[in-house]
């Protein structure tokens, strides 16, 4: 008997994620179940699992007698979860020090060379999808599956928020030179400086962030 590794409700769970995080289903948007039941050409009951998964994730909220609705990432949520993220990124810094082979550094170096190109070229969306390529190399060196899940539930949160904190003023240079910090840590086999260089980069994602929201405020006001 060959065993079906995807189930029909994970399916599903995999393409309303798809739609939050690209903006189709907004925070705040109520999910009714017979409307998207008939888009997907599914039954309820995958459905419902599906947004059982999602509640689970913290993708979405379940409110009784009223259904469920995408969640909304609050201020107060972005300045818990960034100090945990710090934690848990910083930690993954140092098992990557302790871990990371000479092939695992040159390949890291690669990275950083082309990191620093896009910020010279002002590049922000491929300076994003090589930022993330670092953190995930970085996060796969620590070989900690545990800190690995932990890490990508609360990303997952903070990509709900769809903010994106290179835009803050000065920010694009501030996170190259953090990033450029932390690499010479694991290539000094530095796992406490790596560590700290880390959680460093992650408040400061932060500040930029808080810092990138007021000013829209300000703008809006």
């Amino acid at each position: 008997m060959r065993l079906v590794h995807n189930s029909l409700h994970d399916e599903v769970a995999a393409q309303l994620r798809e739609k939050i995080f690209a903006g189709e289903l907004a925070p705040g948007t109520f999910l009714d179940e017979a409307q998207l039941a008939a888009l997907l050409k599914i039954s309820r009951t995958p459905l419902r699992e599906a947004l059982k998964v999602l509640t689970v994730e913290g993708l979405v909220r379940h409110e009784p007698r009223r259904g469920c609705f995408v969640n909304e990432v609050t201020e107060q949520d972005l300045d818990e979860i960034f100090p945990v993220l710090a934690l848990l990124e910083g930690r993954c810094a140092l098992e990557a020090a302790r871990n990371a082979t000479d092939a695992d550094l040159e390949a890291l170096e690669a990275l950083h060379q082309k990191l620093a190109r896009h910020a010279k070229a002002r590049r922000i969306n491929e300076y994003y999808a090589a930022n993330f390529a670092i953190h995930e190399a970085i996060i796969a060196l620590a070989h900690n599956r545990w800190l690995a899940t932990a890490i990508a539930d609360l990303r997952k949160i903070v990509k709900l928020a769809r903010l994106q904190q290179l835009h803050a003023p000065g920010r694009l240079d501030q996170s190259l030179s953090e990033h450029l910090a932390v690499f010479a840590a694991l290539k000094a086999r530095d796992g406490e400086g790596a560590e700290a260089a880390m959680r460093t980069h992650l408040q400061r994602q932060r500040v930029a962030l808080r810092e990138l929201a007021r000013a829209q405020r300000g703008v809006l006001s």
